[in-house]
């Protein structure tokens, strides 16, 4: 299944809630916070602006993105799981 977002929204597919807390307690389902990384994997065309012409993403397929915490729409397809969320939403690109 393909999923196109529109305007400036971004499809972020989330990285894995951490198994096990840094002191080695591992955690339950209910205790495991929802991550806040992930990595773009589609993007809109960018927001149309008053002029009628589209503002380019600052961001591209494939980054490693940061994001804000209770920001966007969970969506799940073919059992993984996605955010789509504004461009503005996104804190960060993740350079290595």
């Amino acid at each position: 299944m393909k999923l196109r977002p529109l305007d400036d929204r971004v499809v972020i597919k989330q990285s894995e809630a951490e198994e096990k807390t840094a002191g080695g307690i591992i955690l339950p389902d209910t205790a495991k916070e929802k991550p806040q990384i992930g990595k773009i994997t589609a993007l809109g065309p960018g927001k149309l602006l008053d002029n009628g012409k589209r503002n380019k993403m600052s961001v591209k397929k494939g980054d490693k993105v940061i994001y804000a915490k209770y920001i966007g729409n969970d969506i799940e397809i073919d059992r993984e799981k996605y955010v789509i969320l504004r461009e503005s939403d996104i804190l960060g690109i993740v350079e290595k």
